[in-house]
């Protein structure tokens, strides 16, 4: 977590803290909620990018020669909305492969469709049908979940974006 987000969980909590003194229980619901779902966020695009450093890094070591670029405030565009988030980027050569992960931060940056926590894309260089679009959403037992988006844009419960998945597409940019 970076000082900048270290500071951001420090004002929620202390501003969730002054509305339940004041009795403003809505604004502290709101507020708990919100740091609530940061975490998710938070712990979802973590798991994601550092899963894709994890399986990179063991290719590597059989000789594979991925580079690695990490890109924090990343701006990238999911439909008519801005997510703010993170990118990495693995490389082997002209080959790249893009992941992409984040939320929208303001008002003006739109929303997460489908009613998602966060969005991702991990896209393919020269190869945009390899790609696919996540959606970060809490699964039933509560813990943060990534679904991959059928082609409409919607979210399903059949296609969770697991740690397999990753491996496909760090062996498609080797290949």
């Amino acid at each position: 977590m970076s000082e900048l987000e270290a500071e951001w969980v420090r004002r929620l909590a202390e501003a969730e803290e002054r509305a339940r003194t004041s009795g403003r229980s809505d604004v502290a619901d709101y507020l708990a909620l919100r740091s609530l779902n940061d975490m998710a966020r938070n712990t979802g695009i973590e798991w994601l990018l550092s899963t894709f450093t994890a399986h990179a890094g063991e290719a590597n070591r059989t000789g594979a020669g991925i580079g690695l670029t990490h890109t924090d405030a990343h701006r990238f565009r999911v439909g008519n909305s801005t997510m703010v988030g993170r990118r990495l980027a693995l490389n082997v050569g002209v080959r790249v492969l893009n992941i992409e992960a984040g939320w929208p931060r303001m008002p003006g940056d739109g929303i997460v469709r489908g009613g998602g926590l966060a969005a991702a894309r991990i896209s393919h260089f020269g190869d945009p049908r390899a790609g696919v679009e996540l959606l970060l959403v809490q699964s039933a037992e509560g813990s943060p979940r990534w679904l991959i988006l059928d082609t409409s844009g919607a979210p399903s419960a059949t296609a969770p974006f697991e740690e397999a998945r990753v491996r496909q597409h760090v062996t498609r940019l080797l290949h």
